[in-house]
């Protein structure tokens, strides 16, 4: 049985409702979703000459923006359990390209740095993002794309409401 969909007011239009659209191409979920796949397999592609993949220059980037500095942070940055976290930083200490290392405030805790191979390759990174996003963007003119950017942030601060 179908639940009633919630009430409608002329400020909250009901734009799905609990029926086969849902399931369906048209549901806006499942397109952004599609969209990130795709940005996804050509970042994939695009990081292929650095020798790095989607679990790998992510918290390269971050690293070297200063957005994280431990493996817990990446983790959560990421959407990663920290398991799969300390296996991917495993796999990049291994390349020389961070180290890891005990903080000096609190030994519990694991700091991150990149090395100086690591920092040349996170230099390369924006470059192979913005190809890809341009890629997908294409035919977009500038204000499509602020109007779509603010669509975006709009769904988010209605999912963290």
């Amino acid at each position: 049985m179908n639940a009633a969909p919630p009430p409608s007011t002329p400020d909250t239009p009901v734009h799905y409702r609990s029926d086969a659209r849902c399931l369906m191409e048209d549901n806006a979920g499942f397109l952004i979703k599609q969209v990130y796949n795709s940005l996804n397999r050509m970042l994939d592609q695009e990081m292929a000459p650095l020798d790095l993949t989607a679990m790998q220059w992510r918290p390269i980037a971050m690293v070297f923006l200063g957005r994280a500095d431990t493996p817990a942070e990446l983790a959560r940055l990421n959407g990663m359990d920290t398991g799969a976290m300390t296996r991917a930083l495993d796999r990049l200490e291994a390349k020389g390209l961070l180290r890891r290392s005990r903080s000096q405030e609190d030994r519990r805790v694991v700091k991150i740095e990149l090395t100086e191979l690591g920092e040349a390759k996170a230099r390369e990174i924006p470059a192979n993002i913005a190809r890809s996003l341009n890629h997908h963007l294409r035919g977009f003119s500038t204000d499509e794309v602020s109007q779509l950017m603010h669509y975006l942030r709009r769904m988010l601060a209605n999912g963290s409401a």
